[in-house]
């Protein structure tokens, strides 16, 4: 039980999950059609059950009516046949053949014979239902010489005489092949002993045997009822068949309620009959034959044919479905259509703002709830584009400061040094260096101001660093060599971050040529590649670990060593972010390498 919970639980929560994730427009027609076909399908269902209620009653009321005819008109035609019987005893030629009878007196056997043909063709006549008449005797048998007797077959032989033994007062036997005459047709027999006036004279072994034909008995029994969808039949007490003609079952009347309530003579009850066989239900009603109570009329008919007229109208309920749904799918998709244009109209905005468009607005006529999340989603982008303009503006502001903050970090450094260097030659009267050294300092500042930019010239960079070799070489005589290589003079217009070479070339003169006294070399080479300037740094020097010095690039040093670099690498980032690169190579003992990738601008 546990199990057949949990699996239901489960399904639900599959079916919700695949509801929730369908479209609006999906779900809109999902309930249209549900609604539609449930509702239509009620109403077909409850018309289906009222009409067939209605046919059922009637079918019943007049399948009742129908048996009750059918059996007044068979037992009026069997009451004919036993009236005929009756005159037949009563005429002159049957009683000289019963005298004859009587005293076993043979001779005029075939007179009497001759005589009785007018008698039996008489009765033959008024009841064409007769198929033979025979009078059976001691002294021989009487028939219409129309007839041709079965010689091999004697009555006394046959069950017909048995029976009789049971039911002195006279029988309707069921339906049999004929052996008191040729042809061997199935018959139904009226047998009853041969009644002779004469005082205190029974005559015992006398029978009149009155053949009737199947065929004739089962045309009385469904006169009409072929075009009704209904079939008549006659059984005994026993559920055998009477009258054999299509009887459709295999055996004895399957239902016995019916036979018993049939034997009790009880009228059938108004109340539907439906009795299952073969695997179909048939409406049955029944009564009693008041000539041979043995005997029931049963009158069936099969549902489903009697429904069959309800077929039409399932047929057009099922087409009034199909219709509907049909108007429901094409009026639901322009209905959602029309309902849905708005949100697919917000939609494509948003997804618009989703690639930065954020210049969209949504604009409607209508002012209903979708129209107002629309003015809402305006109200929404206005306020964002403020934010966000507010954001560029103190994020520009943020970074210029703190562009600014990192130049002017590397000023004080180089300035101490000269200065130090200055006095010292000063002090050593070595005048003309230091009148060079001021010059060149002052031209250095001069382009490192740079009127308060940010972004100096290619050229200008270049001649603040040859002012800073200038100082350099004045401080370090004859330490080192420089070399300034440019590919295309249109570089020399590219914009670039102010003093983004000095600190590098710094880095070769300190630290790379520290334990040596001459004989050093930085070479420089500005070129294009790839579509940005590249500009390459080498130098002769004792060299360096990249991976150190890579590790120390990646953050800011907890010391002033290798912070020219990460400063270096910073600014760039700061200005062009993963468009500018940085990359530091070299080995202890081979010297060291440093290149920059920049985008190029050009000063407007």
């Amino acid at each position: 039980m546990n199990t057949f919970t949990t699996y239901g639980r489960q399904l639900r929560q599959r079916i919700a999950g695949r509801y929730y994730r369908i479209s609006i427009k999906q779900r809109i027609l999902f309930s249209f059609i549900v609604l539609i076909t449930l509702s239509i399908g009620a109403m077909g269902t409850f018309s289906y059950w009222i009409a067939a209620q209605e046919i059922e009653d009637n079918a019943y009321a007049g399948s009742r009516e129908t048996v009750s005819k059918t059996a007044q008109l068979l037992d009026s035609r069997l009451n004919d046949v036993s009236l005929s019987v009756q005159s037949l005893m009563l005429s002159d030629a049957y009683r000289k053949m019963m005298l004859d009878v009587f005293s076993h007196e043979v001779s005029n056997y075939y007179v009497h014979l001759s005589d009785l043909q007018y008698v039996l063709s008489q009765a033959m006549f008024n009841q064409p239902i007769i198929e033979s008449v025979l009078i059976v005797t001691p002294i021989g048998d009487f028939y219409p010489t129309t007839q041709i007797r079965a010689q091999d077959n004697s009555f006394y032989g046959s069950e017909l005489y048995d029976l009789s033994k049971e039911q002195p007062g006279g029988y309707w036997a069921k339906g049999h092949y004929d052996r008191l005459f040729t042809g061997s047709q199935r018959v139904v027999s009226f047998v009853v002993r041969g009644i002779y006036e004469y005082p205190y004279t029974p005559i015992s072994n006398v029978f009149i045997v009155v053949n009737i034909r199947e065929s004739r008995i089962d045309e009385l029994l469904n006169t009409g009822g072929e075009q009704a969808g209904r079939n008549y039949y006659l059984v005994n007490g026993e559920g055998e068949a009477v009258v054999e003609s299509r009887w459709p079952f295999r055996g004895r009347f399957p239902w016995k309620p019916v036979l018993a309530e049939a034997g009790k003579g009880k009228v059938a009850n108004p109340q539907d009959h439906y009795y299952s066989y073969g695997g179909k239900e048939y409406l049955v009603n029944y009564t009693s034959s008041a000539v041979s109570p043995d005997w029931i009329i049963s009158g069936m008919q099969s549902r489903d044919q009697l429904l069959g007229k309800l077929q039409r109208v399932q047929r057009i309920t099922l087409y009034v479905i199909v219709i509907f749904l049909l108007a429901t799918w094409l009026i639901s998709n322009k209905l959602t259509s029309v309902l849905l244009k708005p949100l697919f109209k917000l939609r494509r905005l948003m997804r618009r703002v989703e690639e930065n468009q954020l210049s969209v607005v949504y604009e409607s006529r209508y002012e209903d709830e979708i129209a107002q999340v629309g003015f809402q989603f305006n109200r929404m982008m206005s306020e964002i584009k403020t934010l966000i303009a507010d954001v560029k503006t103190k994020e520009k502001d943020k970074r210029h400061a703190e562009i600014r903050a990192l130049t002017a970090q590397m000023e004080p450094h180089f300035l101490y040094n000269t200065l130090n260097t200055i006095y010292c030659k000063s002090v050593m009267g070595e005048n003309d260096d230091v009148n060079e050294m001021i010059l060149s300092l002052s031209q250095m500042f001069q382009i490192g101001l740079s009127g308060g930019k940010d972004l100096i010239t290619l050229a200008d960079e270049l001649s603040h660093m040859r002012q800073y070799f200038a100082i350099q070489q004045r401080c370090y005589e004859g330490l080192f060599e420089y070399t300034v290589t440019v590919e295309e003079e249109a570089l020399l217009s590219c914009l670039l971050p102010k003093i983004i070479l000095q600190p590098v070339v710094e880095n070769s003169i300190q630290h790379g040529f520290s334990d040596r006294t001459l004989g050093g070399r930085i070479d420089i080479r500005v070129g294009r590649e790839q579509g940005l300037l590249h500009i390459c740094i080498t130098d002769n020097g004792r060299g360096l670990d990249a991976v150190q010095v890579k590790q120390g690039m990646a953050a800011a040093p907890q010391s002033k060593k290798g912070y020219a670099l990460f400063n270096i690498r910073h600014r760039l980032a700061l200005y062009y972010g993963d468009e500018a690169r940085m990359e530091v190579s070299g080995e202890p003992g081979k010297g060291s390498r440093t290149d920059l990738w920049i985008p190029p601008r050009e000063e407007s």
